[in-house]
């Protein structure tokens, strides 16, 4: 889940999305009726005392509709890159057991991908589907969760509308995200390298790989067409920088819940709905580490105006000046220790940011419509989808701690 660096001017971005009229009346009222007018479940007392709030409701819909994207998105890694038997190496002796609502996902459909993404890492096919059954279970959980204290789950399937890539076997239904023209913000990379700098502070970074926060690039394989490789059996150029921005779009996606849940535990009043934020907050945690680290063993490759550096040159990508090591260095994935709370209580590796002065909930729609996201192919505009996850966003932001 995602949550870039230029979020940390997140309420200049909720202004400006909400002066803009993103959230139009319908969008509005969907929102509005996943509260129940009486909610006798929550006056119950629960194991600290405190009742299931609305505001506890609030959020955790919101985090099951932004569950429900990532598993939608991270479906359509699966169907192309997940684990297959076709490729050697790709599928050990663990069973492919990925399944939505009681059908079985294909996976590994796209085995020239697959073999680009093992540049980065052999276990990547099943890194992959490990995350995906990880987002499928974070929803269905949030859902059955509502449900069980008599608020109303959410779907957000009206507008699985986008088309998915056309690769042969590739399922032609349509999908809630687009991830054929990316926008990655990679300065997550830099964030968590700093020791002086913390965006709770209002500290600024740099982007790892230039060229993905800028123009427009395909993490999948549009169609049969981008799947090549070269007379000696590696990717091509085109199919390796395919791959090289899902790794990086990886690592950019599951940050954001990094940040996103202690932020939102903030908020909460319910005993048991923090443990449950502080628990499926801390598998994303594991996700982004993983990420992080895979991301490193993108090639130094060229393809059209998209380039991936060197990382490992000491050389500052975004501007070519020297002593560069510490910010971009490829096997510095461990959160660098920083300020947090006070300077004068001295640095200490945290997970960053985590204030609720950054409204976490609607900085996280706004850097997933910055990335492309929602991004229609038809109108080059975003779907309807942006509306009701910024209202529902707007809604978590605004929860206080009831003590």
């Amino acid at each position: 889940m995602k949550q870039s660096e230029s979020l940390t001017k997140e309420n200049g971005s909720r202004r400006s999305f909400l002066k803009k009229g993103a959230l139009g009346a319908g969008a509005t009222a969907i929102a509005a009726g996943l509260l129940p007018g009486r909610l006798p479940a929550f006056g119950q007392a629960g194991d600290d005392g405190a009742p299931v709030t609305k505001g506890d409701i609030a959020i955790l819909t919101f985090l099951s509709a932004l569950e429900q994207v990532e598993a939608d998105l991270w479906i359509q890694y699966a169907e192309l890159g997940g684990p297959t038997k076709a490729v050697t190496g790709a599928q050990g002796l663990s069973p492919i057991d990925l399944q939505l609502n009681g059908k079985t996902i294909s996976t590994g459909l796209a085995p020239d991908y697959v073999i680009a993404l093992q540049v980065l890492d052999g276990d990547m096919p099943q890194y992959i589907a490990d995350n995906t059954d990880d987002e499928i279970s974070h929803h269905r959980f949030l859902n059955n969760y509502l449900q069980s204290k008599g608020a109303k789950p959410i779907d957000l399937s009206q507008f699985a509308i986008l088309p998915p890539s056309r690769v042969t076997g590739v399922p032609q239904n349509g999908r809630l995200t687009n991830l054929k023209q990316l926008t990655v913000d990679t300065k997550r990379w830099t964030r968590y390298r700093s020791a002086t700098r913390n965006p709770d502070f209002g500290g600024s970074f740099e982007n790892a790989v230039p060229d993905l926060a800028r123009g427009q690039h395909p993490a999948i394989p549009v169609n049969d067409g981008d799947l090549v490789l070269n007379p000696d059996g590696t990717p091509s150029n085109h199919l390796q920088a395919i791959a090289n921005t899902a790794g990086f779009h990886f690592g950019f996606i599951e940050q954001g819940g990094s940040s996103l849940y202690p932020t939102l535990a903030q908020k909460v009043t319910n005993l048991e709905v923090l443990r449950v934020l502080l628990s499926i907050g801390g598998s994303e945690i594991m996700h982004f580490q993983v990420w992080h680290d895979k991301a490193g063993n993108a090639t130094n490759i060229t393809d059209g105006d998209l380039t991936f550096p060197n990382l490992n040159s000491g050389i500052d990508p975004n501007n070519g000046s020297s002593g560069a090591a510490d910010e971009f260095q490829t096997n510095l994935i461990m959160p660098e220790p920083t300020l947090f709370l006070s300077q004068k209580l001295g640095p200490v590796s945290i997970i960053r940011p985590t204030s609720t002065q950054q409204g976490g909930a609607v900085g996280a729609v706004v850097g997933f419509a910055q990335d492309g996201l929602f991004l229609d192919p038809a109108t080059n505009r975003n779907t309807g989808i942006v509306d009701t996850l910024m209202r529902l966003a707007a809604e978590a932001d605004e929860v206080t701690r009831q003590l």
